[in-house]
């Protein structure tokens, strides 16, 4: 199979599809591999290290996109990038379909085939290409926190961590998974009074365990979630429904009881936000201010941190692009239903659930497209 990886083109995304090492590993097994110049470039992966794993480099995202079978990117396609995807073509990236229509129809007028790292499953029912890149936004979401809460940005001037002598801020964290558990991870390391909600008392009674009593556990409740967001210096958006738009849990109404300068990070921005008033920004403007709290919306997070994402997502992506390649896709998908868990658009029809209730349109299952 050709695999083609283009330079990433959204705002401030530096990271890569392909590492030189993962290009060595699909080569090794018989694959041809096509770069874009510069492709890695800002995170130190030179084109020559490209050539040195095997790769052909190529000037220009077209020349990648009209020879490759497959295309393995970070980030959702952009306009430009779906003009260029051809019939048949497979394209293995970050979608996030669920809030975005216009890239929906563009993927289904595409006819392509459009596999989605975030919707993979594993037998633990766990979300193995979405897991690192949660990982590295919860530990982001405490540090972007921290340096919103300082004057500058908007913040009410608090130092989360405190100093002898004064209190530490306040973190709560909405959503258990595995960025509200990496964001406790790090705001229980400065030392903030830690407040997780979830809904799972199984999970909350696992966090419970895992921090020692060094955080609180709240069950999710509308009222619980007012209580603790209106007393909160940060609070973290961690929720996660697998494919589908986040719930909007924070109101416009407790946003405006919040303290003057607390600050929200809504990690599930890409998933369209769990508070009512957010909306996506990057990393060159990361914020605004609503009701005078400041708001970090930045929907691709770990691109901050590129060179680590970039690492981190090829240790769990690149078993899954070689057995996309060795197999080809139908039969990659047919033998492995967690992989087939990933297909979110083929040939013209919408296979993930959740994405049509979320845009009320049809959509056909995975496994009876891969049939016919």
């Amino acid at each position: 199979m050709h695999l083609g990886v283009p330079k990433e083109v959204k705002v401030h995304e530096y990271r890569v599809g392909m590492t030189p090492a993962s290009v060595r590993e699909v080569i090794h097994h018989g694959h041809q591999v096509a770069v874009q110049a510069n492709a890695g470039h800002a995170i130190g992966l030179e084109d020559d290290d490209y050539r040195a794993a095997g790769a052909t480099i190529v000037d220009t995202a077209a020349e990648v996109f009209a020879t490759a079978d497959m295309i393995v990117k970070v980030k959702e396609p952009q306009p430009a990038e779906i003009a260029m995807l051809r019939k048949d073509q497979i394209l293995f990236t970050y979608l996030h379909l669920a809030p975005d229509p216009a890239q929906t129809k563009g993927l289904i007028d595409s006819g392509c085939i459009a596999i989605a790292y975030e919707t993979v499953t594993d037998p633990r029912g766990t979300l193995p290409l979405l897991a690192p890149m949660s990982e590295v936004a919860g530990r982001m979401s405490i540090q972007a926190g921290a340096h919103c809460l300082e004057m500058e940005p908007g913040g009410r001037g608090v130092l989360l961590g405190g100093v002898p002598g004064v209190p530490s801020g306040k973190v709560v964290v909405i959503g258990g998974g595995v960025v509200g558990t990496n964001a406790a991870r790090m705001a229980v390391g400065l030392e903030c009074d830690v407040v997780i909600i979830d809904r799972s008392l199984k999970r909350l009674a696992e966090l419970d365990e895992m921090f020692r009593g060094r955080i609180n556990t709240i069950y999710s409740t509308a009222g619980n979630i007012e209580e603790q967001v209106i007393d909160a210096d940060l609070v973290v958006g961690a929720v996660l429904v697998p494919g589908a738009a986040a719930p909007h849990l924070v109101t416009r109404d407790m946003i405006k009881k919040m303290k003057r300068g607390a600050v929200i990070v809504d990690v599930a921005i890409d998933q369209g936000g769990c508070f009512e008033t957010s909306h996506a920004t990057t990393h060159s403007e990361p914020t605004y201010v609503v009701d005078d709290v400041v708001h970090y919306c930045v929907a691709n997070m770990p691109g901050g941190v590129a060179r680590t994402s970039t690492f981190a997502l090829n240790n769990a992506t690149l078993p899954f692009t070689l057995a996309l390649a060795n197999k080809g896709y139908r039969d990659a998908l047919l033998s492995d239903p967690h992989l087939c868990a990933g297909l979110n658009v083929h040939k013209g029809q919408l296979t993930y659930e959740a994405v049509a209730i979320d845009q009320k349109l049809n959509y056909v299952p995975a496994k009876d497209v891969l049939a016919a």
